[in-house]
């Protein structure tokens, strides 16, 4: 019977060709305009750590000197807090130095070389760099295909060895095992200890300091790096200073600019915590409150203590990936699919009620009010799953003018998933079966004798 009314539909619609193409092209237009913006904030909200969401967790210090600063446990809200996304090397250096206080935790910072092989053919290219401690692979559950991590003695003085990921192996070294063998940063020779799989979180929620997705890299340096005397020379991400006294300057010459910020109020480094229970957490708080007061009696600090534990998810919305414009957007682009809908359940009824007199005379010979809904509805239904083919493609030329006025990193993930496009389809389907009820159960009334008596 489906089989029947299909083929039904399908004669309707080819009979009234410009009405309903009208009505399809009315739910496609709607259907690519909401999938559009719901595929932007769909890839944007998109939380790439969600595995460890209760594991790990995005440490705060309220040590600004701004009293608008939370104070106490600011990890069930951490949406509008006003403390700095980073943390000072003397705070992220405790932390390190004390790794009985948590069973992961890792701090690190972006860099930017130009990486060549050693005699090679392969043309210099510019590289971003992650300099972080070596817990950072257990902590986001990174393994290694070949090698090992780097020894602690790296995290703390300069060493030449790098971990690079799968990607960054395949492209240098045809995926082979690269342990041992050399690479070049800015011609000074770095030796692989190790090789991981890519780590590619989408958005980048370990790094957001350089935008959702500007945080994820292929090659890993030892945090000792931070010994660097040009550290500024190669350091990529964002650097805030305060200077909380009098007449400090910041200096001119390089090395002591990187002193500078190694010593004092300087924002610059993530860092990340794995407490997997309450009694771990509670544990890792008190040590946080001792050195916060430690730090508060030498001047360092000046608030009361305050701080905040975001989980990954926390984490995205504190920093606004997902921003209220984009939700706004999403918003207005549903409202027009209503607008579309409201439309296509117009033309639905016109079309219809035009064949009102086929209705009467279906029912004159027998056919149930079912029946008659029944057909009505599975035309409408055709229309929908046209629609929502049609409806793809009006959306994959949206997503293509987003990429075009997004920024590089974002443009390159804004793509449709098999999820998104089956949502797409969907949505066109629930679309037009909306459109078509009332329609549907309008001609199903349609009363016999009213068209039998019709010349």
């Amino acid at each position: 019977m489906f089989t029947y009314y299909l083929q039904l539909a399908w004669r309707s619609i080819r009979r009234a060709p410009i009405i309903s193409s009208l009505m399809i092209l009315t739910l496609a237009v709607g259907v690519a305009v909401s999938m559009t913006m719901l595929t932007l904030q769909h890839v944007m909200s998109n939380n790439g750590l969600a595995e460890r969401n209760s594991q790990i967790f995005a440490l705060q210090l309220n040590n600004t000197g701004n009293k608008t600063g939370a104070s106490g446990d600011q990890s069930q809200d951490t949406s509008s807090n006003v403390m700095p996304r980073s943390l000072t090397y003397r705070t992220v250096n405790t932390l390190l130095d004390n790794p009985e206080i948590a069973p992961h935790q890792a701090a690190m910072f972006s860099m930017h070389y130009v990486l060549t092989l050693p005699d090679s053919d392969l043309s210099p290219a510019e590289e971003l760099i992650r300099a972080t401690s070596r817990d950072f692979f257990a902590l986001f559950g990174v393994p290694f295909i070949y090698g090992e991590v780097w020894s602690a003695k790296a995290d703390d003085e300069l060493t030449s060895v790098v971990v690079i990921d799968n990607t960054l192996n395949q492209r240098l070294f045809n995926g082979e095992n690269s342990v041992g063998r050399q690479l070049l940063l800015d011609d000074v020779p770095y030796q692989v200890v190790g090789v991981v799989q890519d780590f590619m979180p989408k958005p980048s929620v370990q790094d957001l300091s350089m935008g959702a997705f500007g945080g994820n890299r292929h090659i890993y340096l030892p945090f000792g790096m931070v010994q660097q005397p040009n550290l500024l020379n190669n350091f990529k991400g964002t650097l805030s200073c305060q200077f909380h006294q009098q007449g400090v300057e910041f200096p001119q010459e390089r090395q002591a600019q990187r002193d500078f910020i190694l010593n004092n109020r300087c924002y610059w480094l993530q860092y990340w915590v794995e407490l997997p229970d309450l009694q771990t957490r509670d544990k890792y708080v008190a040590f946080l409150s001792a050195y916060f007061d430690q730090q508060k009696s030498n001047g360092f600090f000046t608030q009361a203590f305050g701080y905040a534990l975001s989980t990954p998810a926390q984490w995205l919305q504190l920093n606004n990936v997902v921003s209220n414009d984009t939700k706004i957007i999403t918003w207005l682009a549903l409202v027009f699919l209503i607008v579309c809908i409201i439309n296509a359940v117009a033309l639905v009824l016109a079309k219809l009620l035009k064949q009102a007199p086929e209705a009467g005379m279906r029912r004159a010979l027998g056919a149930s009010k079912t029946a008659i809904f029944s057909q009505s509805l599975i035309e409408t239904l055709l229309i929908g799953v046209l629609g929502g083919v049609i409806g793809i493609g009006l959306s994959q030329l949206g997503l293509l003018l987003l990429r075009v006025l997004l920024a590089k990193d974002e443009a390159a993930v804004l793509h449709s998933d098999w999820l998104m496009l089956a949502v797409t389809v969907l949505m066109a389907v629930v679309a037009s079966i909306v459109a078509g009820l009332y329609p549907a159960w309008r001609i199903s009334y349609a009363q016999p004798a009213k068209y039998l008596n019709q010349k």
